[in-house]
């Protein structure tokens, strides 16, 4: 979808599709239980909801698969990753939308 800025148009490309495995990072925080791990969010909040000050994700990936993956956060991960559509799952499934004037 084509974006006004500034005076101009941008193209804004859909992102191409990962699997769930390659998408969030682990969350780190102080605050955060030591017996779970919880995938990074947006606004310095884990996929389930937890907010802590300072939080940020790591270097390392978070695995849904894993014994100790947060059970909300691999949920919230389902419904995420089952909203995107089967047919822009593929290598070369990118949409650009380029707006002419």
């Amino acid at each position: 979808m084509p974006t006004h800025v500034g005076g101009e148009w941008f193209e804004i490309s859909r992102p191409p599709y990962l699997p769930m495995e390659m998408r969030w990072e682990r969350a780190v925080a102080d605050g955060l239980p030591a017996d779970a791990s919880h995938a990074f969010g947006i606004f310095d909040r884990t996929l389930c909801g937890i907010g802590e000050t300072g939080m940020s994700p790591s270097d390392r990936w978070w695995l849904p698969e894993r014994e100790d993956a947060c059970g909300a956060c691999r949920e919230v991960a389902g419904v995420i990753d089952d909203r995107w559509p089967q047919a822009m799952r593929g290598e070369d499934a990118r949409v650009s939308v380029a707006r002419g004037l």
